[in-house]
């Protein structure tokens, strides 16, 4: 073997990235230790033999990364895939392509460095499980207090009384409230009271018998009876009407109703989740939201931080949003640019998580497949830079930046400070993470 072939081949096996070449038919005819370690065989074992045989990609019998390299005439980079290893474990990978040519410029064959991502994906299943409770996203300190409490209280029927501004999520912390409770297998059922007037209200929640009233042609049961043994989430509460809040309130302290039109008695075993965005304390003052019904509703209160509060979870809801659109508009759109993602962290989001997500939505329609969101798809009220800095600055509460800090610190720990693998867990750009660890010392 010619000595600059001995060395080049030295080079390569010090490669941290596994590498392997093949000629025009495909065949392996080099091996670095890398793709020894990740996948298992011995070079030994390959040379000579057809690369499909030996990684058993999906790719390998439909877009072959040579083949789609040789039919483009592009180099393919950051590729992902998953190959099989030797002990048939499947192996997420990420690899990189391109056609080796001889020195009349003709193809000879094909050359693909891969690295093994299972660490990386491992890390971040752990770090998606510690930002999502039961569909609920944030990490922040004020969510994880919120999935501590539910936590605490899981075992308990207590009432819940759910506050927070529109668009806070406050039916998702219902629902994770629910899939974390003993009652979790059992009935559960929503009513928006602030969209019923008095009369069917009543009969939504409590039932009816036939001839109670002009269109009640027969027995029906409302939701309390339907929820019996289970959970009730009264959304809007205290825009009820007040007669419906004393026989709201007759139900939580003895657990008994009639239907509407009916003396007998009936008795449920019922847990109640109750919401609200009014401001309590004003209401309480008009008597518009009854003192007693409150107290009685408030037995456990959780307050939703408004997303202002929680910017840190923004880039989390941002990926969350990404992924649910790509799967309903069918095309793949993963990523924003730097520019729009600190356009995004510094607007008020007045209309909380909802309308972020509308606005997501809104460029991501505008957005070809494979593209990132840019600034120029933002919505107008948005892409005004100057009356973000002005709202902002009057209005928006500066948010503790200590947790987001350390979490940066522990997730860079999880990749050995390896740049690129944070900036991707935590979804931003590398020069997004590059100003982050700037702002904190960590540079």
């Amino acid at each position: 073997m010619p000595l600059d072939t001995v060395y080049k081949s030295e080079i390569l096996d010090s490669l941290g990235e596994g590498l392997f070449t093949v000629d025009k038919n495909f065949k392996i005819n080099f091996f670095n230790k890398a793709a020894e370690k990740i996948t298992g065989y011995n070079r030994d074992d390959v040379i000579g033999k057809y690369c499909k045989h030996v990684f058993k990609s999906e790719l390998c019998f439909s877009d072959c990364p040579i083949a789609l390299v040789l039919k483009s005439t592009k180099n393919l980079y950051d590729f992902e895939s998953k190959i099989v290893s030797r002990t048939g474990e499947k192996i997420p990978i990420k690899l990189n392509s391109a056609v080796l040519y001889s020195e009349a410029q003709e193809p000879v064959g094909g050359v693909i460095s891969f690295r093994d991502l299972s660490e990386l994906e491992k890390i971040k299943s752990k770090i998606t499980k510690e930002k999502q409770f039961h569909g609920v996203i944030g990490h922040g300190k004020k969510m994880r207090e919120i999935f501590e409490l539910i936590r605490e209280v899981s075992d308990s029927s207590a009432t819940i009384l759910i506050h927070g501004e529109s668009g806070t999520g406050k039916e998702m912390i219902a629902n994770a409230i629910v899939k974390a409770s003993a009652r979790a297998n059992q009935s559960f059922l929503k009513i928006n009271c602030a969209v019923f007037p008095e009369n069917l209200l009543g009969s939504e929640l409590f039932g009816h018998v036939k001839g109670a009233f002009t269109d009640a042609v027969k027995d029906r049961p409302g939701r309390f009876e339907l929820a019996d043994k289970g959970t009730l989430f009264l959304d809007e509460v205290a825009e009820m009407p007040l007669q419906m809040q004393i026989q709201l309130l007759r139900v939580l302290q003895e657990g008994t109703f009639e239907r509407i039109g009916e003396s007998k008695t009936r008795k449920v075993d019922v847990r109640v989740i109750a919401a609200t965005n009014i401001d309590i304390d004003k209401a309480l003052k008009n008597g518009t939201f009854r003192e007693d019904l409150y107290y009685r509703l408030n037995v456990i209160p959780i307050h939703v931080p408004p997303l202002r509060e929680r910017v840190e979870d923004i880039p989390l809801l941002i990926e969350h949003f990404l992924a649910k659109f790509s799967i309903i508009y069918k095309k793949h759109i993963t990523e924003l640019d730097d520019e729009t993602m600190e356009k995004m962290l510094a607007y008020y989001w007045g209309g909380n998580v909802r309308e972020l997500e509308n606005v997501l939505e809104f460029m991501f329609v505008r957005t070809s497949a494979g593209q990132k969101l840019t600034a120029e798809k933002l919505p107008r009220q948005i892409c005004d830079c100057k009356e973000i800095v002005t709202r902002k600055a009057e209005t928006q509460p500066e948010y503790d930046v200590l947790p987001e800090k350390r979490e940066l610190i522990r997730i860079l720990e999880e990749v050995h400070w390896n740049k690129s693998k944070a900036a991707e867990l935590i979804g931003v750009g590398r020069t997004t993470l590059w100003r982050k660890l700037k702002k904190y010392g960590l540079d």
